[in-house]
């Protein structure tokens, strides 16, 4: 009997950071295991992923490990079950017109973000690791929208935060690569973490045990696959994407997948890091109670290497 599956992705629209879901689909790895998967994007006028695992409308969901730990403060619903990343995406970018040549420089300059307390207090580390007086920024409030090098070349702030290297970075830019300064936030001091993280129910680890076994099985498999040959991947998104240039597919897919394996292996979530990262958002007021960090995840399901 097959088993209806849906999954709610981390993104406005579906990006190559979810290849391995949609390679083991295609391949048909899935419906051999008995599960019918959908890869859906949410609605974000109903929430993000973990709203919608929240209100058991999802059956698993990727998100970041910093909004799992806020929610689990307030209630343990949900659980990760596995890591996608094993390294940061966010970047700080600007272009050298501004005049701005590390980190430290931003103090006193207009820096455009989305001003999410773990945002901001990201930039301000940053600021501070390079010397620099975080307190003298001036934050440009961008929304949800990645502003470009063009945008900063127009004046309308001096820097950005956010954009991820392996996605908005490596779109078609007017601003010549040579008057772009990007720096990749886990090379300039931030803190380790999982970029995102696939999880569950908390009723469902409880209940359904066997069903996320074979889920993070086959979900493993797609993933090593394309990690060993991005080019798999590919010809599917010029069908899932096809208003995006196949060119960015292309500088894309081989970025990415170097983030999904640690030691060879897709899914196992560091205890190291969550740790820290846990410890990091409490010093920066994001978290009451770091040490829950223990019960946000389990590595029991994943089918190979160490559990937690």
């Amino acid at each position: 009997m097959t088993k209806r599956i849906r999954v709610i992705l981390e993104y406005f629209y579906p990006w190559t950071n979810s290849a391995g879901f949609y390679y083991a689909r295609e391949q048909g790895w899935y419906a051999d295991a008995g599960l019918d998967v959908e890869l859906i994007s949410a609605d974000p006028g109903r929430g993000d992923t973990l709203s919608y695992l929240d209100r058991g409308e999802a059956d698993y969901g990727i998100f970041p490990g910093n909004r799992l730990l806020v929610l689990r403060e307030r209630q343990p619903s949900v659980q990760a079950i596995a890591a996608i990343n094993h390294r940061a995406m966010e970047t700080i970018q600007t272009v050298k017109q501004t005049g701005i040549v590390r980190p430290r420089d931003l103090s006193g300059r207009r820096v455009a973000l989305n001003p999410t307390p773990r945002g901001l207090a990201m930039v301000r580390h940053l600021v501070t690791a390079d010397g620099g007086d975080p307190d003298q920024i001036e934050w440009v409030n961008s929304g949800v929208r990645e502003w470009t090098a063009e945008d900063i070349a127009a004046g309308e702030a001096d820097a950005t935060f956010g954009s991820y290297w392996a996605w908005e970075i490596q779109m078609d830019s007017l601003i010549p690569a040579e008057q772009r300064l990007i720096w990749p936030v886990d090379e300039i001091g931030a803190p380790s973490y999982h970029s995102y993280q696939l999880g569950t129910t908390s009723a469902k680890v409880a209940a359904n045990p066997d069903e996320i076994r074979t889920f993070l099985s086959v979900t493993a498999r797609g993933f090593q696959a394309v990690a060993a040959d991005p080019s798999l991947a590919v010809g599917i998104y010029e069908q899932i994407l096809p208003y995006f240039p196949a060119t960015l597919i292309h500088r894309s897919l081989p970025l990415i997948a170097a983030t999904w394996l640690h030691d060879g292996q897709w899914g196992y979530q560091r205890a190291q890091w969550i740790e820290s990262y846990a410890h990091w958002l409490a010093s920066h007021g994001i978290l009451q109670h770091p040490e829950r960090w223990r019960d946000s995840y389990t590595n029991e399901f994943l089918t190979q290497g160490e559990s937690s």
